[in-house]
């Protein structure tokens, strides 16, 4: 093997490494609300989201946003699912920081399971379509 083939499987090796970290995270925070939450009237609930919550997130994130899916009407485990998504493991890492420094974390909601991911990961890695994502 030539110094030339060793060079170039290395420097391949290194451009996979960094396309693999630019990948979008895709994080499924399933969680449980807590009496503290449940004892506050909604108006109540909605201030201490706008408050406590969301500037905390604001001022020490960029680049995540998030959606939110209420399942208590199905769940007795798992109240309500949240799904943040992170431009990259960074952003993630630090809105996991951010929520843990507010009461968002284990006071106003026990975090039950965290479901990390990327999106179609196994197709991108192995140059495929996304069969898997499917719209009809």
């Amino acid at each position: 093997m030539s110094a030339e083939n060793t060079a170039a499987e290395k420097t391949a090796a290194e451009n996979t490494v960094t396309e693999a970290t630019d990948v979008p995270v895709t994080a499924f925070m399933l969680v449980k609300t807590t009496r503290a939450w449940l004892d506050k009237t909604p108006e109540e609930r909605m201030h201490a989201l706008t408050t406590e919550i969301v500037p905390v997130v604001e001022a020490k994130t960029t680049g995540v946003r998030s959606r939110f899916f209420d399942t208590e009407f199905y769940s007795a485990r798992v109240t309500d699912v949240w799904l943040w998504e992170a431009r990259d493991h960074q952003a993630y890492q630090l809105l996991i920081d951010a929520l843990r420094e507010t009461p968002f974390w284990d006071h106003y909601f026990e975090v039950v399971d965290l479901l990390v991911g990327t999106e179609n990961g196994y197709a991108r890695n192995y140059g495929f379509d996304t069969a898997a994502t499917i719209s009809t």
